[in-house]
């Protein structure tokens, strides 16, 4: 078996060399333009001798940081993206991690990149694509790899402030890419409208999946997403079918009834979201005017290739109900532990754990987080088998689905109770007036504090979640900001709010 994801690029150009890939504002290009101009940047890379070595990619988001991630694929390199806004802090930490062999970027990017930590070697994309490509070169190379060579490191935030690089092989993403194409039915007439960074590991999705089965994949500007009604005439426009986003962007379409301008019943089959805990209330919104999409809950932190557990919405729920993460995707085998590192009962409280093929090989050049993470498995003391412990508690329901509770993390004690702060998120989440909502404990004053959007009193709030939650968990104090702060991945940036406390 052939375990790269080169081969499917390899056969899709074969099928549809002239259909669109991938198109940003700017460009598109082909599935044979992106096999040639990728197959380009391979020869140069491993005509400089780079093989199994770690690729950065400084571009500016579109199609050109597509097709340099399948250069290094095609290379049997690995990449890594930054992206040109990130903090000069942050991409210095990066490389000092990476310490990659190269950096693919443009003439015009490459003085911005010459004032990080990086002294190594270059290669222009702009002149990179227009070389001729060596084929006989890059199969000798992807003969001698093999499924478990990286195919990529996505950094994310380290509890120590240095950012931990997540490795992903190649058969991680096939296996994970094999279960979205198979249980969605993706095809060759699906159309993907990109909402993830691609440092961010829901970009996969859309990615690998438009790769592998010859679908379109519009990548949509960014400043669409604070703009619901534009944000929905590009859908309709563009004719895309299938959505990956994480809930914010979601939330903001049906806080601002996007819907009552624009008709896209004829349009969207499927809502994926991922990333963080979609409310019922304004999923409910969603379900209103598009009845006859197909919701789909996805769960799962980049440790392992996106996701791990998914719920495909099939009944009513009330504003004020949590949306389960639902059941194990094929091939991931999931355990509930509880304290005792035992499986729980019931509807016990435990932490998910995840087994199978789609863990990441561990934290790149950083051994004693990935040993923190990434143990044995408990209860199997007969063979090495490693598992990923996600730090997220949650718990079986009378439809034996799992539902996320809350991170390890964000289950304090409080007043002599251990609470779990999402359970209070929900609560509130339920609320009319409330499109976002984060609680924080504050410890140096024992208080739970809830951040809001909206100018409502604390007293009203507690009044109508006190029949969903016991009085011990109601906020002892509200702060409202003029707009919550959302990190770059699109979630709510927990960090930032601290500084409120």
């Amino acid at each position: 078996m052939k375990a790269n994801v080169t081969y499917w690029l390899d056969r899709t150009a074969d099928r549809l060399p002239d259909k669109i890939a991938f198109a940003d504002e700017k460009k598109e290009v082909t599935f044979s333009g992106l096999k040639k101009q990728a197959q380009a940047l391979a020869t140069q890379m491993l005509e400089k001798g780079l093989f199994k070595r770690p690729v950065a990619v400084y571009l500016e988001k579109g199609v050109d940081v597509l097709v340099s991630f399948m250069g290094a694929a095609y290379s049997c390199n690995f990449y890594s993206p930054i992206d040109i806004e990130m903090p000069a802090s942050r991409v210095n930490k990066i490389l000092e991690v990476l310490q990659p062999a190269f950096v693919i970027t443009t003439e015009a990017l490459r003085a911005a990149f010459e004032q990080y930590d990086y002294q190594g070697e270059y290669l222009i994309f702009e002149e990179a694509v227009r070389m001729e490509a060596d084929e006989q070169l890059i199969d000798a190379a992807r003969d001698k790899g093999i499924d478990t060579d990286l195919l990529y490191v996505l950094f994310t935030s380290g509890s120590t402030g240095i950012p931990k690089g997540v490795t992903i092989n190649h058969r991680s993403v096939i296996d994970y890419i094999d279960w979205v194409t198979e249980t969605f039915d993706i095809t060759q007439e699906d159309i993907f409208g990109n909402q993830a960074p691609f440092y961010f590991d829901n970009s996969i999705l859309d990615i690998y999946s438009t790769i592998k089965s010859g679908a379109t994949a519009y990548i949509i500007p960014k400043r669409l997403f604070a703009q619901p009604v534009p944000l929905l005439e590009y859908l309709k426009e563009k004719k895309i079918n299938t959505i990956f986003w994480v809930p914010s962007a979601l939330i903001v379409v049906a806080k601002l009834k996007a819907f009552r301008n624009v008709d896209l019943s004829n349009t969207l089959r499927r809502v994926l979201f991922c990333g963080e805990v979609m409310p019922n209330r304004q999923l409910n919104v969603w379900r209103k005017f598009l009845p006859d999409v197909l919701y789909a809950n996805l769960y799962g932190p980049t440790e392992i290739t996106d996701a791990c557990t998914y719920y495909i919405v099939d009944r009513e729920f009330s504003d004020d109900e949590p949306l389960p993460i639902g059941i194990p995707m094929a091939n991931t085998d999931i355990i509930v532990l509880n304290e005792k590192d035992e499986p729980v009962s019931g509807d016990e409280v435990g932490e998910l754990c995840v087994r199978g093929t789609s863990l990441s090989m561990g934290y790149y050049r950083n051994p004693g987080k990935t040993q923190e993470a990434f143990v044995q498995n408990p209860l199997n003391p007969c063979v090495p088998e490693i598992i990923y412990r996600t730090g997220d508690l949650v718990k079986y329901n009378e439809h034996g689905e799992l539902v996320y509770l809350s991170r390890k993390d964000f289950q304090i004690k409080h007043m002599g109770h251990r609470i779990e702060l999402g359970e209070i998120e929900t609560a509130v989440s339920s609320l009319e007036e409330i499109a976002l909502c984060c609680c924080l404990y504050d410890e140096k004053r024992q208080k739970i504090v809830l951040f809001i959007e909206e100018e409502l009193d604390r007293a009203y709030i507690n009044e109508k979640i006190s029949r969903l939650v016991p009085e011990y968990m109601l906020p002892n104090k509200v702060i409202t900001l003029e707009t919550m702060p959302i990190n770059a991945n699109g979630k709510i940036d927990r960090v930032k709010l601290k500084e409120y406390l």
